[in-house]
């Protein structure tokens, strides 16, 4: 789907305006000539200065890894927003966050401006390499980039999930296949759920969002773009043992290389479903929980993961959660239990999907990926999580939290034991 362009119209200059640009033209000239013959910043003082453009960084190809002890990121420790036509974005040092701003319409038309539009320019911005795990293929803007790639040599290797990625009659997958790239599907029941990629060996993508038109501009998602050196080390042995060793789910190997890790002063973990303690990692992290948890979950039916909560809120813990609708009032999610103690829950008001997979734990620590905290996460799928420390990643969680808890229900009857 390609973004309309907005044409930009100039109004005619006039003499005035004319003479003005030569008079500066005249002083910029002179300026740079006492400048160079004194070492006084005279540009600086007259005011002449270029304007630094703006705007999101979208991670350009940088120099190789090899060698390199740490890639260089722009404004440590300042949160610039990203300007998204329908979404939200924002960057700081090494990490870009998007999600989703569905607007209920089932107008393909107006399917435009979308979190997309980021990922098409850092796959246009490609050089070398690109490797993708998509559970799910259909969104055309990305179907493009990918072939665009391919087109100038940049090598493309793909790992998808055979029954929704290539079986699937919506999906756009066939013409990068026919175009030579080489896709792998996991040819087994459990899903290869995971949704990320691997760009240049600099930059990995990942987060809830499947590269489709529904998860851009219908459901709720969050996406995370990661330059770090260490996290691609640990995302690239992940692909490698699904393209080339063909492993998948709990047999594929612990190989992970820097489980744990700290960039740019913010301790990352990162974990593999299945083959990960992948559970125990998120308990451990909400049991050190001493003022707030928050989550919004496309499925929640993990009863350890919901028994610590319980037991936080139980201990005057704030907790408060957003489902899913769909499935939420099954036995199997942990909704009932919460609400019935009293926690403040309350399901999700957008009319298609929440499809998120997150929790935000005391305003600091975000656990963000393609895991839902289900059975079939933890035991047989293939999954990527992150748990970050960050306030200021949270912190934009925390914003998401809250526009989609001014639009969800609070509970309606319920049959508490």
């Amino acid at each position: 789907m390609t973004t309309p362009e907005q044409k930009k119209v100039e109004e005619p200059k006039g003499c005035r305006q004319t003479i003005g640009s030569i008079i500066v033209g005249v002083l910029l000239f002179v300026a740079l000539i006492i400048g160079s013959l004194t070492g006084v910043d005279v540009v600086g003082i007259l005011g002449l200065n270029t304007p630094t453009p703006s705007g999101p960084t979208i991670f350009p190809t940088a120099t190789p890894l090899t060698g390199t002890p740490e890639i260089p990121t722009a404004a440590p420790g300042l949160v610039v927003p990203i300007a998204v036509g329908q979404g939200f974005g924002a960057e700081k040092g090494f990490w870009q966050v998007y999600f989703t701003a569905p607007t209920g319409s089932r107008n393909p038309a107006t399917y435009i401006d979308g979190i997309d539009t980021f990922l098409v320019r850092a796959i246009d911005n490609a050089g070398r390499s690109l490797d993708i795990a998509a559970f799910e293929w259909n969104l055309v803007s990305l179907t493009d980039a990918v072939l665009r790639a391919h087109q100038r040599g940049v090598q493309v290797r793909m790992v998808v999930d055979s029954e929704h990625a290539i079986e699937d009659r919506a999906s756009t997958i066939k013409t990068l296949i026919d175009a030579g790239i080489s896709v792998v599907g996991d040819e087994r029941g459990a899903f290869m759920h995971n949704k990320f990629m691997i760009i240049d060996s600099q930059v990995v993508w990942m987060g809830s969002w499947n590269y489709t038109v529904n998860d851009t501009y219908r459901n709720n998602n969050n996406a995370l773009a990661l330059r770090s050196r260490k996290l691609v080390e640990n995302y690239q042995a992940e692909f490698d043992e699904m393209f080339t060793g063909r492993q998948f789910g709990p047999t594929s190997p612990r190989n992970t290389p820097n489980n744990v890790f700290t960039q740019n002063g913010t301790p990352i973990q990162t974990l593999y479903g299945s083959e990960d303690a992948t559970t125990r990692s998120i308990i451990t992290v909400l049991n050190g929980a001493q003022r707030s948890i928050r989550f919004m979950a496309f499925q929640f039916t993990l009863t350890d993961v919901g028994a610590i909560v319980e037991s936080k809120a139980s201990q005057g813990v704030v907790v408060e959660g957003i489902f899913e609708t769909t499935g939420s009032n099954t036995r199997f999610s942990e909704f009932t239990s919460l609400a019935c103690l009293g926690a403040a829950v309350r399901t999700d008001g957008n009319p298609f999907v929440l499809h998120h997979k997150v929790f935000i734990v005391d305003d600091t620590t975000v656990i963000t990926g393609s895991f839902n905290f289900s059975d079939n996460a933890r035991d047989q799928n293939d999954e990527n999580l992150l748990i970050i420390s960050d306030p200021d990643l949270a912190a934009q969680y925390t914003g998401e939290f809250q526009r989609l808890w001014a639009q969800a229900r609070p509970p309606g009857a319920l049959n508490c034991p």
